[in-house]
């Protein structure tokens, strides 16, 4: 069975990126750098925002919470960075306030 995470269990980190990916609800993070599994905010990744005409373009209503239980996005978004260690993201893209997809930049075997 899996425990639910929660937003205040992450690190400062992990909080900051989750708070980004709220206030962006649709777009891009590119270029973010990832060091033991930690988003890097030095240098600045590089965000694209999406404007849908006609639709609701601010944040995402949960970023007014202070905690809330992580959605299964997040939790096998973070369970990458986990994996992936030390890299680069070249692009994140939200939906929803959600990581969606992601390209990740490796060293060939």
């Amino acid at each position: 069975m899996q425990m639910q995470c929660s937003k205040s269990s992450l690190s400062l980190a992990r909080r900051r990126l989750v708070e980004l990916m709220q206030d962006l609800n649709f777009g891009r993070i590119e270029r973010m750098e990832v060091l033991d599994g930690q988003p890097v905010f030095e240098p600045p990744p590089r965000i694209v925002r999406e404007i849908k005409f006609g639709a609701q373009n601010g944040p995402r209503p949960e970023a007014a919470l202070r905690d809330f239980v992580l959605k299964a996005q997040l939790v096998e978004f973070f369970a990458r960075l986990d994996t992936l260690g030390d890299g680069v993201i070249e692009r994140l893209e939200v939906q929803h306030g959600l990581p969606f997809r992601i390209v990740v930049e490796e060293a060939a075997a």
